[in-house]
């Protein structure tokens, strides 16, 4: 879009963020009639400095025209126990998602750096946090709690789950709203949800995006007592640990190629590489089979994420031993988190 916007249209705008830990990804929408409308799009990649990244591209919309926003939204991947709703941000959520840091290491400081960066150039602008975690709040206690005395669970230690915004963006695909759903967000990051009336009823991640199925460089669910014997042979350091399970495992880990799954697949030759997905498909498929226990039954399973909606043989893969479930339908949707971004932007008050 190009040349300036009139005022009455900059007014209309909305600027939604989606930050990663070194990535940053952009959506300007347009407050319509029944949803938003996407204006223009952009991201960047391997970044040092989310403040200087978000610059760049604020000078590349003031270029189109694009100079005043109505309202910012940032996707959150964590509100820590004291964020669990998508809200209008305040000096107080502020300070809580200050205090949540710890909960995501890896994702939280970038996102409160692009904040600050927003409230620098944008002053007086609502900034909206849109967290991945808001989804699973209806999750019952069953699902949420983890089987750990209760001063350790007091820390604010439970399931969490994550993926939110994709969950929300394919819902919104959905009319009517079939009643149990399973979700498999399958990307570099990975999880599967368990959906009834709209409502999710179990997750795979947990505390962190590092649990659940194993991913493209991060293990998932793991044996605790892998951590004590490692911390007994030479990983005494949490951040060594840490690096470990989030960018050494995964597909990358047990293939010791490469995390990409289409690189894999050209690679499958290769005993490591045919493991690494034989080893995916198999925790997806069992992730499905108990997000269907979860939910007693299932009618629709849908598949989104770069890996689910492109991997075509991956999903046949998956699919080829769940006949056992009653029948149910198979689609695949994609995920619009930014999208769904703007849509939370635009419904919450200031």
């Amino acid at each position: 879009m190009a040349g300036a916007l009139a005022v009455a249209e900059q007014e209309c705008l909305i600027l939604a963020l989606n930050c990663g830990s070194s990535s940053l990804k952009y959506g300007v929408y347009r407050a319509g009639d029944k949803d938003p409308e996407l204006v223009c799009e952009g991201e960047a990649e391997e970044i040092k400095d989310h403040g200087l990244a978000l610059q760049e591209a604020l000078e590349g919309l003031a270029q189109k025209g694009m100079t005043e926003f109505w309202k910012v939204g940032h996707r959150v991947v964590h509100g820590g126990p004291g964020v669990r709703e998508h809200q209008t941000l305040r000096p107080e959520v502020l300070q809580k998602l200050q205090a949540a840091v710890p909960f995501a290491p890896l994702h939280l400081p970038a996102s409160l750096a692009v904040i600050e960066a927003v409230s620098e150039k944008m002053p007086g602008v609502p900034q909206v946090i849109c967290l991945d975690t808001a989804f699973h709040r209806t999750m019952p206690d069953v699902a949420r709690t983890f089987a750990l005395p209760a001063a350790v669970r007091n820390l604010g230690v439970e399931r969490y789950g994550f993926h939110g915004l994709s969950v929300e963006s394919i819902l919104a695909q959905l009319k009517p709203l079939p009643e149990k759903i399973v979700v498999a967000h399958l990307g570099n990051g990975a999880s599967l949800t368990a959906i009834e009336k709209g409502e999710s009823r179990d997750t795979t991640m947990g505390l962190t995006p590092t649990g659940g199925i194993m991913m493209g460089t991060r293990c998932g669910d793991l044996d605790p007592g892998v951590m004590v014997f490692l911390a007994r042979h030479g990983f005494t350091s949490a951040d060594a640990f840490e690096e470990l399970v989030n960018k050494k495992s995964g597909l990358l880990g047990v293939s010791g190629l490469t995390n990409d799954v289409r690189q894999l697949m050209n690679a499958r030759a290769q005993p490591s590489a045919d493991l690494a997905l034989r080893m995916f498909c198999y925790e997806v498929r069992k992730a499905i089979a108990a997000m269907a226990a979860a939910l007693g039954g299932i009618n629709l399973l849908v598949f989104t994420g770069g890996i689910g909606e492109h991997a075509h043989a991956l999903r046949e893969q998956i699919c080829e031993t769940l006949n056992w479930i009653d029948s149910f339908e198979i689609r695949v949707l994609p995920a619009q988190e930014d999208l769904q971004i703007a849509r939370i932007a635009l419904s919450c008050s200031k």
